[in-house]
């Protein structure tokens, strides 16, 4: 299937601590975004803590967009650090990446 194109979301809500959920979206997205694809991944809850994974970063240096839960931050007193890279942001636009992907997959 080509998926060139495409547009893929994710949701990440578990903590680094849960590799094979974490491993799981940085692998498809690693995969989608070699094919072609956009890649949309949103980090909410205990996912939020995955922003300092050296691999999460290099995923948003290869082009996907990475969107991470403010109020999750605020909760686990992690500071929003300025980045070109990061968008901090709400449920609003997890609600758009939902609706505006081609695929959507929650990992929780």
């Amino acid at each position: 299937m080509d998926v060139a194109g495409k547009k893929l979301g994710l949701m990440l809500s578990t903590g680094p601590e849960q590799d094979t959920n974490l491993a799981t979206a940085i692998g498809l997205s690693d995969a989608a975004l070699g094919r072609g694809a956009s890649v949309y991944l949103y980090l909410i809850d205990d996912g939020v803590r995955a922003l300092d994974d050296p691999r999460v970063r290099s995923l948003a240096d290869r082009g996907a967009k990475l969107f991470v839960c403010a109020y999750g931050c605020q909760k686990r007193r992690i500071p929003l650090k300025a980045s070109e890279s990061v968008t901090y942001c709400g449920l609003v636009v997890l609600t758009d990446i939902i609706n505006g992907t081609d695929r959507f997959i929650a990992l929780n």
